[in-house]
């Protein structure tokens, strides 16, 4: 779905959200890569995107650290993707080498518009106010990288390279 920048993005904007109090608890790219089992200079590069994207304030020294830029009600997760991904505006049909939506549709046409509707719903409508409400409301937290057994890696939701029981 996504590419790996957008999930770091992701994954540090919704750490934030996760302790938002307006603006006086900051964590560092550091403390957000350990939350998160991410490589801190990755997390250090995409937060210096964001920052410049308005999304979030950074400080330095003691005390310093990052928090959200406005309140997560107020960010879309489309406000990330558009960062890091490229929209296609193709209407070229991936399967049938015409014209998507012209004409007799491909056999995967109407899958293919659901599965874009679903992620069109969650990029646009979805704020990081659902991280904030589950972490603070609803005392969910996430597992932390180390109580992860070994042989457990963390799921992505970008495009598998390969999926267990397909070559």
């Amino acid at each position: 779905m996504y590419g790996k920048a957008t999930e770091c993005g992701i994954a540090a904007l919704s750490r934030l959200a996760e302790v938002y109090d307006g603006g006086e608890t900051r964590l560092s790219a550091q403390d957000i890569a350990q939350d998160r089992g991410l490589l801190k200079p990755f997390v250090g590069k995409v937060l210096t995107t964001l920052s410049q994207a308005g999304l979030v304030k950074g400080s330095r020294g003691p005390g310093g650290g990052f928090t959200l830029a406005k309140p997560p009600s107020e960010i879309k997760i489309f406000d990330v993707f558009r960062l890091f991904e490229r929209e296609e505006d193709s209407d070229l049909c991936p399967f049938g080498g015409g014209v998507c939506g012209v004409g007799i549709n491909c056999a995967l046409h109407e899958k293919l518009c659901r599965v874009q509707d679903a992620i069109n719903h969650i990029l646009y409508e979805t704020t990081f106010e659902d991280f904030r409400v589950a972490a603070q409301e609803k005392g969910l937290k996430p597992t932390r990288p180390e109580d992860v057994q070994e042989h457990h890696h963390r799921e992505t939701y970008r495009a598998p390279y390969k999926r267990k029981g397909f070559p």
